[in-house]
């Protein structure tokens, strides 16, 4: 799907986006997409085997009995005539062959991020810092977890300056959808400048 539709889709949205949901094993993807789809979450998990617990770092989610092996899938209004379409990355190292088929057409990217695992989003930084794909990222506040502010994150992270982080709790609805607004209007700045840019005559020597 290409990240923006100027037709009319079937549904008779006349925009729509698409958005990639990224980060760690256990960091919240799936619980995101499925409290703001406005229609029954497509999901793609298996339970954790005990092959899978030897290969899968599960230090701070020992609860979490299933992981994503595909992908999640929802949909959202945002307003009228304009929705997004979230696509829940997996999380772990050998299901990254997925990624780029998922990140092609995307507007932008929401990196879960878990404080008290937040090395586990380095990689989805880095792959979407790499591709110029705008992104911002949301710390997943979970319940007894030490709390810390976007710029401590940010800084902690390594971001790039103006990169977003916002805190975001992934089972409330009203949340979730505060993040993608979010994204939204970064990822449009994001791309108008770039739109702008290479519309800039080349200077004459």
């Amino acid at each position: 799907m290409d990240s923006v539709r100027s037709d009319r889709s079937v549904d008779g949205t006349a925009l729509a986006l698409k958005i990639l949901v990224a980060g760690g094993f256990g960091v919240g993807k799936t619980t995101l997409v499925g409290s703001v789809s406005e229609i029954r979450p497509l999901r793609t998990e298996e339970q954790l085997s005990e092959a899978g617990q030897l290969i899968d770092d599960i230090d701070g989610v020992e609860r979490k009995t299933t992981t994503t092996v595909a992908m999640d899938f929802g949909r959202i209004t945002i307003r009228a005539g304009l929705a997004v379409y979230l696509f829940g990355t997996p999380g772990q190292d050998r299901f990254w062959f997925l990624w780029d088929e998922l990140a092609t057409g995307a507007l932008g990217a929401v990196v879960l991020a878990d404080t008290r695992r937040l090395q586990d989003c380095f990689p989805a930084v880095d792959y979407f810092e790499h591709r110029s794909i705008p992104f911002l990222v949301a710390v997943n506040c979970f319940p007894g977890s030490r709390s810390y502010g976007p710029h401590e994150v940010s800084r902690a992270l390594d971001l790039d300056s103006g990169t977003p982080v916002v805190l975001c709790d992934a089972r409330d609805k009203d949340s979730g959808k505060e993040v993608l607004i979010r994204l939204v209007e970064y990822a449009g700045r994001m791309h108008t400048a770039r739109l702008l840019d290479s519309a800039e005559p080349d200077p004459v020597g």
